[in-house]
């Protein structure tokens, strides 16, 4: 009886809507996957907000997208001297890191195996493919709430994404913990729809060039001291059981032990080298493209690293999953212990 009262008030909701002209979930989803087949492109601007550990971290983002599989995504932290980039063309998936004059080349499904939080084609996909997505209509923009398709990352279950109702253009975006505590959130200040592209704007040499104008190579060097970061994410009966600091040709390495009886890990730490070179060859690397939300990483079934703030991180295990893996490496950036 309840469930035959849920779907007639269902019923006559949508007719209602339908009544007052207001479109539907279907007829607005229906919208959406048309806008994103037939356009040619877009350029978007955006502030993206991590609340990770005890401070929250706010990233600029610009995104270029050329139709149908060409991307440029630039992540900038000011306050940090952070600055990476993604880039998709037809050799591939780079991450770039201007500051340490490195790019990294990938053989990946990228940005299609996951949700980006900040591309439009993916918010879509990740509406029409949940068939549990809710909807809410206001006077301005049109909301959903729906499950995330995050590859390696079962701690961020729910978002809600809202669009503009002038243009369908995205206005933001709030990705929620499994106790809907908001982790991330990307507001949209301009949407450029079929954007006009030159010849090169997605070619790596250029933009690694062009990024480093803007944001010159790191002074630092290997011998610097760097602050250890340890993991705040707990899993069942594991803990640290040794820390210790081993010399290198280029300063020090800091590796954390961490066991249990069924699950162990290790978390290595060293200043990150930055390539003295004019040469900009990528280095093709292993894995999957993974977005930690404060930088990306490389995760394979055994390890994930990446790079921040000038210090080379990678979590490695035997017996961790590659979820468990991404888990430790997001909690990493949460907390300073020295």
């Amino acid at each position: 009886m309840k469930k035959w009262l849920v779907m007639a008030f269902s019923l006559i909701l949508v007719l209602a809507l339908a009544a007052c002209g207001q479109k539907t979930q279907a007829d607005v989803q229906k919208d959406l996957t048309e806008k994103v087949t037939e356009m040619k492109g877009y350029k978007a601007t955006a502030t993206m907000t991590l609340q990770m550990g005890e401070e929250a971290q706010t990233y600029e983002v610009e995104v270029w997208h050329n139709s149908p599989s060409y991307y440029r995504v630039h992540l900038k932290n000011d306050a940090k001297q952070q600055s990476q980039m993604i880039l998709k063309n037809d050799e591939g998936v780079f991450v770039l890191t201007p500051t340490l004059n490195k790019s990294f080349k990938f053989q990946s499904e990228w940005p299609e195996n996951s949700s980006q939080a900040y591309l439009l084609e993916s918010l879509v996909k990740d509406i029409t493919e949940d068939a549990e997505a809710t909807f809410k209509p206001t006077e301005e923009a049109y909301a959903f709430e729906t499950k995330t398709r995050y590859q390696h990352n079962k701690m961020l279950p729910t978002q809600t994404i809202t669009f503009n109702k002038k243009d369908l253009s995205p206005q933001s975006v709030v990705v929620m913990d499994t106790d809907r505590n908001e982790v991330v959130k990307v507001e949209f200040s301009k949407f450029e729809w079929d954007a006009k592209f030159e010849e090169g704007d997605f070619d790596m040499q250029k933009n690694m060039t062009g990024a480093q104008l803007e944001n010159m190579p790191v002074t630092a060097t290997p011998e610097e001291e760097f602050a250890v970061k340890y993991p705040t994410a707990e899993i069942a009966g594991v803990t640290l059981i040794e820390e210790k600091t081993v010399k290198t040709e280029n300063g020090e390495r800091v590796v954390l032990t961490y066991g249990g009886d069924e699950k162990s890990y290790t978390v290595v730490q060293e200043r990150s080298e930055v390539v003295a070179t004019s040469s900009f060859a990528p280095t093709n690397m292993n894995g999957e493209v993974v977005d930690l939300g404060f930088t990306v990483a490389a995760v394979t079934d055994r390890s994930i690293t990446w790079t921040y703030d000038g210090v080379d991180y990678m979590v490695a295990s035997t017996n961790l999953t590659p979820d468990e893996m991404v888990m430790i490496a997001r909690s990493v950036q949460g907390h300073m212990v020295k």
